[in-house]
């Protein structure tokens, strides 16, 4: 799992011009960041140590996908960013996806650290416009305003911020989805109406809970987990009994048919 987060993408541009997008991980948001980067003239280069994965990712993306190279790596954070650290071009550019882990110690082992940020997309890839541009204390300018350009290159709005837990959207997002969680937890307040409360009080597109059922509860409950251990003596990262007892069953959110609400199989909420 470390792994699969640690650096999702590296970016280059040579003397020649040509423009290639390394992407380590194949799930779900890797396959999205290699479409997306596809549709835009890049070559990419995907990289798992699970072939199926590989196998599924070129399926879904086959039509796109320049070629997909197929390398087995240690299922270990560290000597994987070793790795890419000794193997990657001299003058690429390493970037992880995380949305919870420090980057700080994701790059403390790299001799590159200037050329090492954080670019952090939001699932579904291929439909959500933002990115997150994350600066170490180490990220040199030059990287920082690279990372910058190559958003707006593959039609992504960048905002930028520093190694902060939860960077930005993270870290507003998750204490309000885990305080819709309490507020359901204690009898307070119904799933519907909470959603429904936020969405014409608010303005807000989707309801907290009907959100957290779309990203996946046992995403939040690790994001959650992740930024309750680099923030201990913040509460409103403490996990809720409710969410850890939906994961501990199965009940993921609307991938796997249930969680706050249940799903028909065309993903359409069937109780209210």
């Amino acid at each position: 799992m470390a792994f699969k987060l640690l650096l999702r993408a590296s970016f280059l541009q040579n003397s020649r011009g040509l423009r290639t997008v390394s992407v380590i991980g194949g799930g779900l948001m890797g396959s999205g960041i290699a479409q997306v980067c596809i549709q835009h003239g890049y070559t990419v280069h995907l990289v798992d140590v699970n072939t199926n994965v590989l196998s599924a990712s070129s399926s879904s993306i086959h039509q796109s996908l320049t070629r997909i190279v197929k390398k087995k790596y240690p299922d270990d954070a560290e000597t994987a960013t070793r790795k890419l650290d000794k193997y990657a071009a001299p003058d690429a550019i390493l970037v992880s996806n995380t949305s919870s882990l420090s980057l700080k110690e994701i790059g403390g082992v790299l001799d590159a650290q200037r050329r090492f940020a954080g670019l952090h997309f939001f699932q579904p890839v291929p439909v959500l416009s933002l990115v997150e541009v994350i600066r170490t204390a180490h990220t040199s300018d030059a990287t920082f305003q690279t990372l910058m350009g190559f958003a707006q290159t593959i039609n992504k709005v960048p905002i930028a911020c520093r190694d902060t837990p939860g960077f930005v959207v993270n870290r507003l997002l998750v204490p309000y989805l885990l305080e819709a969680m309490r507020l359901v937890d204690r009898g307070d307040s119904t799933t519907a109406d909470v959603d429904l409360g936020m969405k014409l009080g608010a303005g807000h597109p989707m309801g907290p809970l009907e959100l957290a059922d779309f990203v996946g509860l046992d995403t939040i409950q690790y994001i959650c987990d992740s930024l309750s251990e680099r923030m201990p003596n913040d509460a409103v990262f403490k996990c809720p009994s409710v969410l850890r007892k939906l994961v501990s069953q199965g009940k993921l959110g609307k991938k796997s048919g249930e969680g706050f609400y249940k799903y028909d199989a065309k993903g359409k909420v069937v109780n209210c």
